[in-house]
């Protein structure tokens, strides 16, 4: 979490309105687009860390007998440079950080903090209407899908390594449907049953090229120079040359949709798109084109 060690300010000042006010000052983002915990045009300071504020203020007013009201802002002064590198102006923060979480104490690497800013995103698309969301683990899959199916990097849900827990915050929101779109060297973890990518949980890439490309025919030669390949893009340079490559992709492709259709259930449509930046487009389900056009027909719709 990149706000670790950053200063948090709160001024305090005493007004005649017999409340207690919160807001946000330099550094605390504002939010611009619905369906987010704050309405548009507050600041980006969530309920539970507001009900703590207020009821830290409560307390000390109850303790000196103070019964007339208080201007609570709560300023980071390094705020605004610090949120140029998080998830913030894609959800539309804008400004600065935003101020979340349930305890006040920062884990220097919390996932609950990168999935908790996945649910927000979700949240906020569907908020839009949006009942097909496009997912992708990253950077790679965002401009594939600008560059080959025209698709915009405000459209995509940007899920890092969290291919189960985003599954799973898209069916709970009520979508109905998810196009997952990914680069091998990611998804093919996914093939495995494996639903967080990260290598620290699991990097099974080559076991599970080489188990498809046996399965699509090729022999032991093959499939030992595979499993010695260092990237996904070497193992399929030598299916490539023997021919095995696109029938070895499909049946990847295949098991990629098995195991994200049982995550997610039977009342979600499951779309996935493969892609190599060596190769390009390695497959696609057949559903794809289709959830596409139902997309952009309801935003049309909604313009």
């Amino acid at each position: 979490d990149i706000t670790n060690g950053l200063m948090i300010c709160a001024d305090v000042e005493k007004n005649t309105s017999g409340e207690i006010c919160i807001d946000g000052g330099e550094g605390v983002g504002r939010v611009t687009q619905p369906g987010l915990d704050q309405p548009v045009g507050a600041a980006a300071i969530n309920s539970v860390p507001r009900k703590m504020i207020q009821e830290a203020v409560e307390s000390v007013c109850r303790q000196y007998h103070y019964t007339e009201g208080l201007m609570v802002t709560i300023s980071i002064p390094k705020g605004r440079e610090t949120a140029e590198k998080t998830l913030n102006p894609m959800l539309g923060i804008v400004g600065g950080l935003s101020v979340l979480g349930t305890t006040g104490i920062v884990e220097p690497m919390s996932e609950k903090a990168l999935i908790d800013t996945i649910a927000v995103d979700i949240r906020r698309h569907r908020a839009q209407g949006e009942d097909i969301l496009v997912m992708a683990p990253g950077n790679y899959g965002l401009d594939y899908l600008k560059a080959a199916c025209d698709i915009h990097s405000e459209q995509v849900i940007k899920i890092s390594n969290f291919v189960g827990d985003s599954i799973d915050l898209a069916v709970c929101e009520g979508a109905s449907g998810i196009v997952l779109a990914g680069h091998i060297g990611k998804l093919i973890k996914v093939a495995g049953g494996i639903m967080n990518t990260h290598s620290h949980q699991a990097d099974a890439r080559m076991e599970i090229m080489t188990a498809y490309a046996a399965m699509a025919g090729a022999g032991n030669g093959i499939l030992r120079q595979i499993m010695s390949s260092v990237t996904t893009d070497a193992g399929m340079e030598i299916l490539q040359q023997c021919g095995l490559l696109t029938e070895t992709m499909q049946l990847i492709l295949e098991k990629i949709e098995a195991h994200v259709k049982k995550r997610a259930g039977s009342q979600i449509e499951i779309g996935i798109i493969i892609f190599s930046n060596v190769f390009g487009m390695l497959g696609q389900t057949e559903n794809v084109p289709n959830l596409f056009k139902k997309m952009n027909a309801a935003q049309h719709k909604e313009e």
